[in-house]
């Protein structure tokens, strides 16, 4: 099975660079996308269920931010939106689809680079998340945990990690969050088959940074060291240009 996670920044505008076109062609089973930045309503879901899939999309109450969804080939047994903590489910940050033992969550964790108070606001996010997750593995120990986390993890991950050392994404206590939870029993599945530098997610549209792959890796599956003999392969696919992010693909034996 073929699952996919991809940071649209606008659903709607990358319905315009091809977005629809190009998901006919990967022929994926479960789509997670993140940034739809649309109300359900905005969200082409004719245009997807032509090509196979439900949708399912969890949007912020604020119009044009945040939201995520799951297009999934596969109806799932259930689907849980958001985490049931208003002030992140506000934000439309989380939804998760249940198939047989196997549960995906698509999830948006908050940028931290337009204020301290965003920081902040992600660094409690991030220790909430943790909690959720740990509490939701007692009842659902196989997760997949698809999405942009906003943190690039190790110096492989991003093109300049000294100058970037301060910088909200790559902060000491950031990447010691990621490095605790991936300690508390996930696996970074890109990582698992692929240990070689410059494969990057997001790079900045203000500095042409993608053209000469100036990136960041900050998107990720995440499996629970339960799946870890379910994982098939995983790649970046930098060909898809619809957004700022790239997708990344995750093959997994359900």
């Amino acid at each position: 099975m073929k699952l996919l996670t991809y940071n649209v920044n606008g659903i709607r505008a990358a319905v315009q660079k091809g977005l629809i076109g190009w998901i006919r062609s990967t022929e994926a089973d479960i789509i997670c996308v993140q940034e739809t930045k649309a109300q359900p309503c905005q969200v082409p879901v004719m245009e997807l269920a032509a090509l196979g899939y439900q949708s399912y999309i969890f949007s912020a109450q604020k119009k044009g931010y945040s939201g995520v969804a799951i297009f999934s080939k596969i109806k799932p047994d259930h689907v849980e939106f958001g985490m049931g903590i208003d002030k992140y489910d506000f934000e439309g940050r989380m939804i998760r689809a249940d198939f047989g033992e196997v549960s995906v969550m698509s999830v948006y964790h908050p940028s931290g680079t337009s204020s301290e108070e965003r920081q902040a606001f992600k660094m409690m996010w991030l220790g909430d998340f943790q909690i959720y997750i740990e509490k939701l593995m007692r009842k659902r120990p196989n997760l997949i945990l698809s999405g942009d986390y906003n943190i690039c993890h190790k110096p492989i991950d991003i093109h300049d990690p000294v100058r970037n050392a301060r910088n909200s994404g790559f902060l000491p206590e950031e990447r010691e969050w990621m490095t605790g939870f991936i300690g508390s029993g996930f696996i970074d599945t890109f990582r698992f088959f692929n240990q070689e530098p410059h494969h990057y997610t997001w790079w900045s549209y203000i500095t042409n940074s993608r053209a000469r792959n100036l990136g960041w890796r900050i998107d990720y599956h995440m499996a629970s060291v339960s799946m870890e003999h379910r994982l098939l392969d995983s790649a970046i696919l930098p060909q898809a240009n619809h957004s700022d992010h790239c997708p990344v693909m995750l093959e997994v034996d359900m």
